[in-house]
């Protein structure tokens, strides 16, 4: 049987991993199509925008990670209740993106990274902390949702660019990867994914 959805994206977890994470997590079959990036000047032109990832999914092809990550959720009911909640769970992600941008931006060069250690993560951490404590070890709405779930997908990445693991001193944020890491199909695809140093 043809998977129903087709995802693209390189040989690395980046920004391809937490969209694998809600793939699994609503046993949605998948077919992982990886490129290694020394074959990007071959296949750049070919993608919509020229980039990836990409998602196909009924004969149309979507772009946009976190565009598609909100739509997985959708098919996987781990969005909110209300518009408020949806709002809660999208300022999430975007806080989390503006701390990865922070450090993807940074991480070639050790003076400023040092920088982004000493202030930005902490910065963002600290917030991102008293969330996780508010909702009861949840990024959102006191309940799993997909922030929780592209949080815990986006960590390996985001700690191999700091240099160092960025929720090693927060408690309650560590909650929320545990507890995402322990649901089965997640813990099942972790333990079997193709295994990368990002």
């Amino acid at each position: 049987m043809v998977p129903q959805y087709k995802l693209t994206y390189f040989n690395l977890k980046g920004l391809g991993e937490p969209l694998r994470f809600l793939l699994k997590y609503g046993n949605l079959d998948f077919e992982d199509i990886r490129y290694e990036l020394k074959d990007w000047p071959q296949i750049k032109d070919k993608q919509p925008f020229g980039q990836l990832p990409t998602l196909e999914h009924n004969g149309k092809v979507a772009v946009q990670s976190i565009a598609i990550a909100r739509y997985l959720a959708k098919q996987v009911k781990l969005t909110g209740a209300n518009d408020w909640e949806d709002l809660e769970i999208d300022s999430v992600i975007d806080t989390i993106t503006d701390l990865r941008a922070k450090i993807i931006s940074n991480h070639e060069n050790e003076e400023a990274m040092k920088q982004v250690r000493k202030e930005s993560i902490p910065f963002y951490l600290n917030r991102l902390e008293t969330i996780a404590k508010n909702n009861k070890g949840h990024l959102a709405v006191g309940k799993l949702t997909w922030a929780d779930v592209y949080f815990a997908g986006a960590l390996d990445f985001i700690n191999a660019r700091a240099g160092v693991n960025i929720i090693e001193k927060y408690p309650n944020l560590q909650k929320v990867v545990d507890t995402v890491l322990t649901i089965p199909q997640i813990k099942k695809w972790v333990a079997t994914r193709p295994k990368t140093d990002l």
